[in-house]
């Protein structure tokens, strides 16, 4: 799967716009991002834009059942 050229900066973006400032799940971000008019394939997708991310220190993973997503650095 090839990550597209800012998906990141969409996801960040509506997370800021609704002000989304606990850890979510992919699912939950993804609805978020629905209604929000920002069109992702799955949570799957999600999960793994952000987990590529994480690498950079950009997001912290919560390794929890289900995993959990955290901008970090003040992205939100």
């Amino acid at each position: 799967m090839r990550i597209r050229r800012g998906d990141f900066e969409r996801i960040r973006s509506v997370l800021e716009k609704a002000d989304a400032d606990q850890p979510m799940t992919a699912r939950e971000i993804l609805e978020l991002l629905d209604e929000h008019g920002e069109e992702f394939d799955s949570a799957h997708r999600v999960a793994t834009v952000l987990g590529r991310q994480a690498q950079t220190g950009a997001v912290e993973v919560i390794r929890d059942q289900p995993y959990r997503y955290r901008f970090l650095d003040g992205h939100n």
